[in-house]
């Protein structure tokens, strides 16, 4: 280890004792918070990187707790949610105490509050409710998200097919495909797939992504008010994501000086218009910063996620052979060889369906969820959360919950079939959490999802280039997210 990082962590144990007797007058003030560890054995598990993940040592905690707890993130106190019906009862029934965005550190000295997906109060409604109306019907005149998607598929399935059969690492293929249909949308126009900025981008992203899940930045949310000024890996994701800011401002004075306002191209457009509009209001939300961060959180997410899910998927596929082989019987059935996939096939495929809804169970690409906040003292189960409380809610929890799911650790399509092969929907399935803060782009990231699985099955069979049995699909890095392990398959054209 490089002596900045470990002097950084010989730091953070410091700080831990010294902030042990803040934690402790924190946990006395009436029994306000459920009952947790201390704070000095938890830091630990943080800082033992070659262990369990957060998530399992969370996992771990609810044994003993219960699924509701309180754990130390250096002096502050978290408040833990595991299982559907704790989670459901905090996002969903008391939706509006459960409504703030809760801190994240590492990444929140780079938005400071704004962008649509750190935001909070008033700010946050406001670029909630425009973000989606744009995402929703961003049609005027112009093609349809699905659209978009199966022109977009069409594009890998060209690039997939120049691999003649080759083994091939597909991360940047997937990455590339699914963040032209999210370009798209925020900058009118899709990248070239050699395109060296794009490459670049995706490759930040990417990073972006890994760095978020380290143990490295958990110790930064830990301690953000020391760590912010010491070396180490810890400081990575900032510059990675402030080179992501420029590239977002640049297109945006590039479409500020070619703006119509009678013809919006994209959301940046759309956003400027608004800014127009709202310039003799000081106290509006639609200002540069807003744009830059909120076009960012959607490209961010836009891109990430559902690629991630997508190369998950491919590799349970490659384990899990008898499933594709399924599929593919249920793609020559309901749309044959030649015609292009479409939403509208979904409901004829219900086998297919729960398949992707396996895949986003079992990968579980955001297993601790993004944390919350109560905006007003609150009561929960019993206890008094402060106004301010950050909440964990375990969205890896609830995709595992053995009440909900009757074989939470393995890959069982059938989660999702009644015994008549239709297809079941299943309350604890929340990969893009509940409540007032759910994905905000949960409908394009469903249609991707069937849209690409269909097309590239439609064209190709996956061969493995080890027995399914050799497989691991133990995440690369399990953290803030759970990273697919890096692996090559073949493309065999059918």
């Amino acid at each position: 280890m490089e002596l900045g990082g470990a002097f950084t962590i010989f730091l953070a144990l410091c700080l831990s004792c010294l902030f042990i007797l803040i934690a402790w007058k924190q946990r006395s003030k009436g029994g306000k918070l459920p009952p947790g560890p201390t704070p000095i054995p938890f830091l630990g598990n943080l800082l033992q990187v070659s262990t369990d993940a957060t998530f399992q040592s969370f996992m771990k905690l609810k044994e003993k707790y219960g699924p509701v707890f309180t754990v130390y993130m250096g002096p502050r106190p978290v408040v833990v949610l595991c299982g559907h019906e704790a989670v459901k009862e905090a996002l969903v029934d008391k939706a509006d105490d459960f409504s703030g965005r809760g801190e994240l550190a590492s990444i929140e000295r780079n938005f400071q509050g704004y962008g649509v997906a750190l935001a909070n109060g008033e700010r946050w409604r406001i670029l909630r409710r425009f973000s989606l109306t744009i995402l929703r019907d961003f049609g005027m005149g112009k093609r349809s998200i699905e659209e978009r998607i199966q022109e977009e598929a069409g594009f890998l399935l060209e690039e997939l097919r120049k691999t003649k059969g080759e083994p091939i690492d597909p991360t940047f293929f997937l990455s590339r495909t699914v963040s032209n249909v999210i370009s798209s949308v925020v900058f009118g126009s899709r990248f070239d797939y050699e395109d060296k900025q794009f490459l670049k981008l995706l490759q930040m992203i990417n990073e972006s992504f890994i760095e978020m899940s380290t143990p490295w930045a958990q110790l930064y949310d830990m301690y953000s008010g020391v760590m912010q000024y010491l070396p180490g890996r810890h400081n990575r994701i900032y510059y990675l994501i402030e080179e992501l800011k420029d590239f977002i401002a640049s297109k945006v004075k590039v479409n500020e000086a070619s703006l119509d306002p009678q013809n919006p191209r994209d959301f940046i457009d759309c956003f400027i218009i608004k800014m127009h509009q709202d310039k003799n209001n000081p106290n509006t939300e639609f200002n540069l910063k807003n744009l830059v961060l909120t076009t960012l959180n959607l490209f961010f997410a836009g891109t990430e996620t559902v690629s991630s899910t997508l190369r998950y998927g491919m590799l349970l596929l490659l384990k899990y052979p008898e499933v594709e082989v399924k599929i593919h019987e249920e793609i020559d059935q309901v749309i044959g060889p030649h015609k292009i996939p479409s939403v509208d096939d979904r409901v004829k495929m219900p086998y297919t369906d729960a398949v992707i809804h396996e895949i986003q169970r079992l990968t579980d690409i955001v297993p601790m969820g993004v944390p919350h906040n109560v905006i007003r003292d609150t009561q929960f189960r019993g206890y008094l959360l402060p106004k301010g409380t950050d909440v964990f809610p375990l969205l890896g929890s609830v995709l595992k919950d053995p009440k909900y799911f009757r074989y939470p650790d393995a890959f069982y399509p059938q989660h999702f079939l009644d015994e008549q092969g239709r297809f079941r929907k299943n309350e604890a399935f929340v990969p893009f959490s509940s409540g007032k803060r759910i994905c905000l782009g949960e409908a394009m990231a469903r249609m991707e999802l069937f849209l690409y699985f269909t097309s590239i099955l439609q064209n190709f069979s996956l061969r493995s280039l080890v027995p399914p049995k050799d497989i691991d699909i133990t995440p690369k890095v399990s953290g803030f997210g759970n990273i697919p392990p890096t692996y090559e398959l073949c493309l065999m054209a059918r």
